[in-house]
């Protein structure tokens, strides 16, 4: 049974950085697609970033330019590297995982979900 597992989570100013790793147990981690969604209060879970095995990247239009998913797969981890951020990037974020998966923004053909992790985002 696949097992993940985000660290890095936080209270940050507005325009600082901060990096989510998300470690993976249990799976065959180098053949799942990978996202990191995340989801505020009052407000619909949403896809951030996802990575495919073959390493192709998307992002939401909210964080073009500004967050970076990367992947190692000899580590098992999908990581989140978030700069610039602002005070509407406050939510729990979680990772997830997705067999043979193409990067997709709908949740539910994730097989696998961390417990999430707070980021909050003060200005």
């Amino acid at each position: 049974q696949g097992q993940l597992v985000e660290s890095g989570g936080g209270l940050v100013q507005a325009g600082g950085p901060l990096r989510l790793s998300c470690a993976a147990s249990g799976l065959t981690f180098s053949v799942y697609a990978m996202g990191w969604f995340r989801q505020a209060p009052g407000k619909e879970r949403e896809l951030v970033a996802a990575i495919t095995s073959g390493g192709r990247t998307n992002y939401a239009d909210s964080v073009k330019g500004r967050f970076t998913i990367s992947r190692d797969n000899a580590k098992n981890t999908v990581y989140l590297q978030m700069n610039s951020l602002k005070p509407e990037d406050t939510a729990v974020y979680y990772c997830a995982a997705d067999y043979g998966g193409l990067g997709t923004r709908r949740g539910a053909s994730y097989d696998f979900w961390g417990q999430g992790t707070q980021v909050t985002v003060s200005s």
